[in-house]
């Protein structure tokens, strides 16, 4: 009895000592809480698939009674925000394209006199599919606004009807959506941890200092780290792209060359995040935990799962900072849509400008910490 006394003093010793090593240093105990805070506040927010304030422009030839109550009824729901009026369907695509519009709502000219003649009137609306869950959301609230309107009028006139054309993903599925993102995702969270490991596995290895008496300045430090995790990147993207292509069948209608540009200057901004990480953390175990912490923001503020514009107005200025939502944007408008380099050319943006901080950051850093 006395033995096993012992045996569970010990057992609590050694669980006081760990308890004290997480706890004792101040970074480990912000890691500890806040990554659950801000991700429960994240996910409260940003993963949602509530259409909310959907961007929709119409293109209204009938302005007859009815579709004016249509439309009202729309601007009314709460879900849906218009932002144009068109004049001609010459102007639909740029609305789609660009990402003005999730939705276009198309009513023809002889819209209300089929309506008075009893016969069915259909419309037209055309969906941004490139988000198929999103754009299926929107679609199923048209349709209960546009039944609700015929109950209404029901013994008046005959019933509306909607034909729905999907561009970019004919079938609304979800994988077509989901694929070609990952290829700008899947392959951050490699490029992001060996980055960010890189220095900081040198000083838990106790060679870092032996970098003191080399004759490389700061610079080609950075530069020899940068480059074999943008290669490792950009080969993860390559096998991710194959698979996408040759095994789910998803076909890329856009320049290879474009697309890949684009993820050479994503995996430059993602080393850049990586490498100001392992030059501020003294072993791998804090780079990790640094890697982790931001690993889950950069995920839910990206897009992936659920449209940016459903995000309040203080969470989508937030991901001005975070280089995937534009890569993944871009991905998706160059591999679907097969947009040009003008089209796409806004995403390029804010991913060469945080690499144009976040490289002379890790170079700074490497500075002093070599000084």
């Amino acid at each position: 009895m006395q033995g096993l006394m012992i045996w569970f003093r010990q057992l609590g010793f050694l669980i006081q000592k760990e308890i004290l090593t997480i706890i004792k240093e101040p970074a480990n105990r912000v890691i500890l809480f806040a990554p659950a805070l801000i991700q429960a506040i994240l996910f409260g927010y940003a993963a949602t698939y509530d259409v909310n304030n959907a961007k929709y422009a119409v293109l209204d030839h009938s302005k007859g009674q009815v579709s004016t109550e249509l439309i009202a009824r729309l601007d009314g729901s709460g879900h849906f925000h218009r932002v144009a009026n068109l004049e001609n369907s010459s102007q639909i695509a740029e609305q789609i394209d660009s990402q003005k519009a999730l939705l276009v709502l198309v009513i023809p000219a002889d819209f209300e006199n089929k309506l008075n003649q009893q016969q069915a009137s259909p419309i037209q609306l055309i969906l941004d599919a490139r988000n198929s869950s999103t754009a299926g959301i929107a679609s199923s609230y048209i349709n209960t606004i546009v039944n609700g309107l015929n109950e209404d009028r029901a013994g008046t006139t005959a019933s509306m009807t909607i034909e729905t054309r999907s561009w970019f993903n004919p079938n609304l599925e979800s994988r077509w959506s989901m694929m070609p993102a990952l290829i700008a995702s899947l392959s951050m969270i490699q490029t992001l941890l060996l980055s960010a490991l890189s220095v900081a596995r040198e000083r838990e290895q106790s060679t870092f200092d032996q970098l003191l008496v080399t004759p490389l300045n700061p610079m080609q430090l950075l530069i020899g780290k940068a480059i074999p995790s943008v290669i490792i990147g950009m080969i993860q993207s390559t096998i991710i792209m194959l698979i996408i292509l040759f095994w789910f069948k998803i076909p890329m209608n856009g320049s290879f060359v474009l697309l890949y540009f684009g993820l050479f200057c994503f995996n430059i901004a993602t080393v850049g995040i990586g490498l100001s990480i392992s030059a501020i953390s003294l072993n791998m175990q804090q780079a990790m935990q640094y890697t982790f912490l931001i690993m889950m923001p950069l995920m839910l503020l990206s897009g992936l799962l659920t449209p940016v514009q459903n995000m309040p107005a203080f969470l989508e200025y937030a991901t001005y900072v975070n280089p995937l939502r534009f890569a993944i944007d871009l991905v998706r408008r160059v591999y679907l849509e097969g947009a040009s380099f003008m089209q796409v050319a806004w995403n390029f943006v804010p991913m060469l400008i945080l690499t144009c901080i976040t490289l002379p950051l890790a170079a700074w850093l490497f500075r002093n910490r070599l000084s």
